[in-house]
């Protein structure tokens, strides 16, 4: 294990944390930013996640432009708005056209800079001018990238061998993001910046993940892709180590012994990069006095950002109640939705696996490019069907089902101009949705229980029902059914039951308020709450769990008196959720404890 001062007196002039969602990127990255500034070092941090959480972190707003953090000098954050940034993007394209063309040519490049891939780029156009351009960021001798979840950061990292391959093999002129010639003055930017990723003496990956086997096991493919783009340059966090204590309390030491069984059984290529080891922390790692306690253990005690004890109202429910309420749908679809990380693969499966063992046939499938849904289903259960979404099979039967439909109307010009279209990126946005769109569908005649991707993917993938429409529109004669009856499905409570997972901490619970806004806004209604992970009910001895669970009780009533119409309360079980009876007791009342 490499030591704290290691970790900092050799960090490259770039650091680049990723990992899986909800494993501590945020406060890793936080932490290593302000550790740095306090030795004298100018330092740039930068979200690239669409559902950043950096001012809630720092205490302070930030922009798209650098902010100085205050109490941290020497420390500047910024946060890349994906939606901002695509709008700027859109109008940089679009705008030298507008009266030169018919206004019909100005409404079809408008439609065509709608779809979501149109936010990856436009996002990944602010990137790069931070990390290809370096005369934008001369004045800092540390840039630190807080990235999106790991299936995102991927997208982000292959878009310039992505685009570049697109732009050498499209002959048309034209593209999903509108003229080629606007990409094309960015292709040296591009290279530049996938050049600077791959120096190892300007870059290092951080890869964070916590003691868990489903992190491992993403950080260990993360590894591989990453190694496999040339970010060969790998370090490796594992935050949240506990050693217990209290070595009297059982459920302490089933916390800690879960954990050590996780690295014992890292994969070798993980376990050979040199690596930090941080322990859960007793506090709240929000604030810049917690953040740099997070580093520096002589720092002064832990700032509360709670008050020691907030009612939280009556007890909130069990999962079972809350299935009760689902059951009687008799059929529809349950939606787990949340940020990264907070047990939505979890919640989905125990739900599904309930509703199957009350004989009801289930279907549950989930959207997460990184999903473990069926290693924690773990078998063959009655009445329940498991799947998932690939997104590279959607697209390619996608592709193969619009060429076969079109290929009698086209000549042979027309057959290569729509398989170099086929080829773009935005392609499998399209597949995917449609994909999600019918296995959705299928709401009529059972149960079907999706465990969503991320936050921020889900948004782009419930935004891109208009974009859809007109694009399929453009390669089709007719749209599904699935798909023209998607947003009205969606939007019909009586059809669709929306469920928030978070975690009883202020990060995931503001994270979900926020989501909550989103979808009201677009016309769906949440049906219920879930916090997860509880440690408030289990009757801890150990310091560190007790103190957790203490912090958790403002969270928790914030919840059940201000967000949730419904909500359940999951509590932490020392037995790892796998497998049907495991996940079946989730959803049942703890026999001990209380609030």
């Amino acid at each position: 294990m490499t030591q704290l001062g290691q970790f900092l007196e050799g960090a490259t002039r770039i650091l680049f944390f990723t990992g899986k969602g909800g494993v501590g990127k945020t406060s890793m990255s936080c932490a290593t930013s302000i550790a740095l500034a306090g030795t004298g070092k100018q330092v740039l941090l930068v979200s690239t996640d669409p559902a950043s959480n950096l001012d809630e972190v720092l205490g302070v707003e930030l922009s798209s432009s650098p902010t100085p953090v205050p109490g941290a000098g020497g420390l500047w954050a910024l946060n890349i708005n994906p939606e901002a940034a695509a709008h700027a993007y859109r109008e940089r394209v679009v705008g030298p056209y507008r009266g030169v063309l018919p206004d019909a040519a100005i409404t079809s490049m408008e439609e065509q800079l709608s779809g979501a891939c149109t936010v990856e780029i436009a996002a990944f156009d602010e990137f790069t001018r931070l990390l290809g351009d370096p005369q934008t960021t001369s004045e800092f001798e540390h840039i630190i990238f807080d990235t999106a979840p790991t299936g995102h950061t991927l997208r982000l990292l292959k878009l310039p061998s992505a685009w570049t391959g697109f732009i050498a093999n499209n002959t048309t002129g034209t593209s999903c993001l509108g003229p080629l010639a606007g990409l094309q003055t960015q292709q040296a930017l591009y290279e530049s910046s996938l050049r600077t990723l791959s120096e190892p003496a300007t870059t290092t990956l951080v890869l964070v993940s916590r003691p868990e086997p489903s992190a491992l096991l993403e950080t260990d493919r993360t590894r591989r892709e990453l190694s496999e783009l040339g970010l060969t340059n790998q370090y490796l966090i594992l935050n949240a180590l506990f050693i217990a204590t209290d070595r009297t309390d059982p459920a302490a030491l089933a916390l800690e012994a879960r954990g050590q069984e996780a690295l014992a059984q890292m994969p070798d290529g993980l376990a050979g990069l040199p690596r930090l080891e941080v322990p859960l922390l007793p506090f709240a790692a929000v604030g810049i006095a917690n953040l740099a306690r997070i580093f520096s253990p002589d720092a002064e005690p832990p700032v509360s950002l709670a008050p020691e004890h907030t009612d939280p109202g009556a007890l909130p429910g069990p999962l079972s109640a809350l299935i009760d309420d689902l059951e009687k749908m008799g059929r529809g679809v349950v939606m787990t939705m949340g940020k990264g990380g907070v047990g939505k693969t979890t919640i989905a499966a125990a739900i599904a696996v309930e509703l199957a063992h009350r004989g009801h046939q289930v279907h549950l499938s989930t959207t997460d490019p990184a999903a473990h849904v069926s290693a924690t289903v773990n078998g063959g259960i009655a009445n329940l069907r498991v799947s998932r979404i690939d997104p590279a099979e959607e697209t390619q039967r996608y592709s193969q089902e619009v060429m076969a439909r079109s290929a009698q109307q086209l000549d042979e010009q027309g057959k290569a101009l729509l398989d170099e279209d086929l080829r773009s990126p935005c392609t499998e946005e399209i597949a995917v949705f449609r994909a999600f769109a019918e296995t959705v569908a299928g709401g009529e005649q059972g149960f079907v229980v999706l465990d969503t991707a991320p936050t921020g993917h889900t948004l782009l993938l419930l935004d891109a029902a208009e974009a859809y429409h007109r694009d399929v529109l453009r390669s089709l004669s007719d749209i599904p059914d699935s798909v023209r009856n998607l947003l009205p499905r969606l939007r019909d409570p009586k059809f669709t039951k929306v469920l928030l997972v978070t975690l009883p901490e202020a990060t995931p619970v503001h994270e979900a308020a926020k989501l909550q806004e989103d979808l009201i806004r677009a016309g769906i209604q949440p049906f219920a709450w879930v916090v997860n992970q509880s440690f408030s009910k289990n009757g801890f001895k150990d310091p560190v769990l007790v103190g957790r669970g203490l912090r958790e009780l403002p969270f928790i009533g914030e919840v059940h008196t201000q967000l949730a119409s419904r909500l359940a309360l999951v509590s932490w079980k020392p037995e790892p959720p796998v497998g049907a009876e495991r996940l079946r007791q989730l959803a049942q009342p703890d026999l001990e404890g209380k609030l």
